[in-house]
């Protein structure tokens, strides 16, 4: 359920981001009909195939969508499962993804902009490879793709600051109705060094292009792009220590949930409508205090499904067992 929801919503699986591992075994194709209804109750219709052979088709109130990526922020969602701790105790990138996943939902010039991004690396990197091999200096091919991809860095980066500050405002207030005595801190950490969070668009430009042009020989020799927002990275720290290498699991635990409500709160603060919730196992090792203040905040967030392998006693939750939602599959 939470992988169908999560399909139309975002065009990609809930847990994996193969469309060919959504497909249930022995299947050819899967299709999947939804209706979203945003505040002012106007209903969104989405429509998606997907076959082993074919690019998946997605059809939007009757209208194909190409690229997919127009489709993203339309049916603002925010997720929750297990798997997900890699986002405070795991690699950059997890990290990264949090934050792209958080602004391209809220901000069409990010989304594009780093998709953007993505193609001019590709290119730099490859002119990198090149000069190395043919052992030649840099050119005017290398400033060209150097001088966009900074001015594509900026401005990604430049929305990451805003992201951080406003973003920590929200989990700051959240972290504290957790029933916990603890002082978490959230920092953008650049590649480029302490940047302050008030630095304008066309400084952090400069400052790109001086710091590329510092470590051109250095790039050409290692035949690839050593700073830009692909290296950049979150801090998240307790009482002043970094959470993923001093904190117990049930602090990280408790961390990145408080991490996915605070999304909800900013996708709220920047479009004005709250997005759906999709938790996956979200009150597995966590004691009766702790369910009951997420369950208290979970009141103000809308529309949210859980899955979970016993029933909350709450007056609000309308529980379904996967008996109840066969039964309605099966008709």
């Amino acid at each position: 359920m939470l992988e169908g929801i999560h399909f139309c919503a975002l065009t990609k699986g809930f847990v994996s981001t193969a469309d060919s591992e959504c497909l249930a075994f022995s299947q050819n194709y899967f299709l999947l009909n939804s209706v979203f209804f945003d505040e002012s109750e106007c209903g969104i219709t989405v429509k998606i195939t997907c076959t082993k052979e074919k690019e998946k088709q997605i059809i939007v109130n009757n209208s194909e969508i190409k690229p997919f990526s127009r489709h993203i922020g339309r049916v603002p969602c925010i997720t929750f499962s297990p798997q997900e701790i890699v986002i405070v105790n795991g690699a950059p990138a997890e990290r990264r993804r949090f934050i792209d996943s958080a602004l391209s939902q809220t901000d069409r010039r990010y989304l594009d902009d780093l998709l953007a991004y993505r193609r001019v690396l590709l290119q730099r990197n490859a002119m990198l490879l090149q000069l190395h091999e043919q052992n030649r200096p840099p050119n005017d091919m290398l400033l060209l793709w150097t001088e966009q991809l900074s001015r594509l860095a900026a401005s990604i980066v430049h929305a990451r600051l805003k992201f951080a500050v406003l973003f920590f405002l929200h989990f700051k207030e959240l972290y504290s109705r957790l029933s916990v005595n603890e002082d978490p801190s959230v920092l953008y950490r650049c590649s480029l060094g302490n940047i302050s969070a008030g630095v304008s668009l066309e400084e952090l430009y400069l400052l790109f292009i001086s710091k590329f042009k510092e470590i051109e020989k250095q790039e050409i020799l290692r035949t690839q792009t050593l700073v830009g927002p692909h290296r950049d990275d979150l801090v998240f720290l307790l009482d002043g220590k970094e959470i993923k290498k001093y904190a117990s699991q049930g602090q990280m635990r408790t961390f990145l949930i408080c991490l996915k409500l605070s999304q909800h709160r900013f996708f709220f603060e920047i479009i004005g409508e709250k997005p759906l919730c999709l938790l996956d196992d979200v009150f597995s090792e966590l004691d009766s205090i702790r369910t009951a203040d997420i369950l208290s905040i979970l009141e103000t967030c809308g529309q949210t499904i859980i899955t979970s392998t016993e029933i909350k006693e709450q007056s609000n939750i309308h529980a379904l067992s996967i008996e109840t939602l066969k039964k309605i599959s099966a008709e």
